[in-house]
């Protein structure tokens, strides 16, 4: 039985997944600044996240919290859906997912916010995640959800025994 793999921690780590050093800055810089922009009133807790198109676009958002706990929304999610409904992003279409908090280690997206990143994202995707200091952690999409349920796990209703 194989250990599972270690996410990177230097921010040039991310090179090895097809990233140019301008794309890693622009992401950084980019969730960075798209966690100022958090509404987080009950927990304080910011996240920002950032997300590279094929077409060199960049998507931001941020976590939207509410009075109800739990109708709010994490910034991976509110990124996504930015990304689907304003430039008809599709799956394959988006290269990297960033996302920043201030907290140190950074945090991961939770799990939920796997499963819906999973919807729209390639498994071998780097996500980078940045801590309150800039310093950032990088893993796959397939290292943070392992044996992961996608859309091609779906029968077809021509399939269904």
């Amino acid at each position: 039985m194989s250990t599972p793999t270690k996410g990177h921690s230097r921010h040039d780590t991310a090179l090895i997944h097809g990233l140019s050093a301008s794309e890693v800055a622009t992401l950084s810089e980019s969730c960075i600044e798209a966690k100022t922009r958090a509404y987080c009133p009950y927990s304080n807790f910011r996240v920002g996240c950032s997300i590279l198109l094929a077409n060199g676009d960049v998507v931001r958002g941020a976590n939207v919290e509410n009075a109800a706990y739990p109708v709010g929304t994490c910034a991976e999610r509110v990124t996504l859906g930015t990304a689907v409904t304003t430039h008809a992003a599709k799956k394959g279409e988006i290269r990297a997912l960033a996302v920043a908090t201030d907290i140190s280690p950074p945090a991961s997206p939770c799990g939920m916010c796997r499963q819906f990143i999973r919807e729209f994202c390639e498994l071998n995707m780097p996500i980078l995640m940045y801590d309150r200091e800039g310093k950032s952690t990088v893993m796959t999409l397939e290292q943070l959800l392992p044996m992961s349920f996608g859309p091609e796990k779906l029968l077809a209703t021509d399939e269904v025994v």
